[in-house]
């Protein structure tokens, strides 16, 4: 696994504004921004603008940004994730398995467009984990 847990920074439609406020204040980079219209989802035309992935970078610091579907509420506080990058089909298997033990899945271990197996899951200690293995 990528030594590394990426904090992912939930927003209820300004992530890009965000995305721009800590991009000054860290003197960070954006390394991509996908909206929901630019994906291949089915996406609600209200969701077009919204952002689906973003994420930022500076040095060692890595953050990641996202907006939720028109409707879907985030509170303020507990709107960050945690992410994991494990680097195979074995490894992000045996997290998905360990975390949700006692906890829930929130979207099942699965094969994704963007060329991914992902995963969210809730632990039994009420954190959410985001798994993310970039098979390509």
């Amino acid at each position: 696994m990528k030594e590394q847990i990426t904090p992912y920074l939930s927003f209820d439609g300004n992530a890009k504004q965000a995305l721009e406020f800590y991009k000054e204040v860290l003197g960070a980079e954006v390394t991509g921004v996908q909206t929901f219209g630019e994906a291949d989802y089915p996406t609600p035309p209200e969701a077009n603008d919204r952002v689906m992935h973003a994420q930022l970078k500076k040095g060692n610091i890595s953050l990641m940004f996202s907006d939720t579907f028109p409707g879907q509420s985030t509170v303020v506080g507990n709107n960050i994730t945690l992410t994991l990058e494990p680097e195979s089909d074995e490894e992000i298997q045996h997290l998905y398995d360990a975390l949700r033990k006692n906890g829930k899945p929130l979207n099942e271990l699965e094969d994704t467009f963007w060329g991914a197996k992902y995963a969210r899951v809730q632990d039994q200690f009420g954190i959410i984990w985001e798994l993310n293995y970039q098979k390509s």
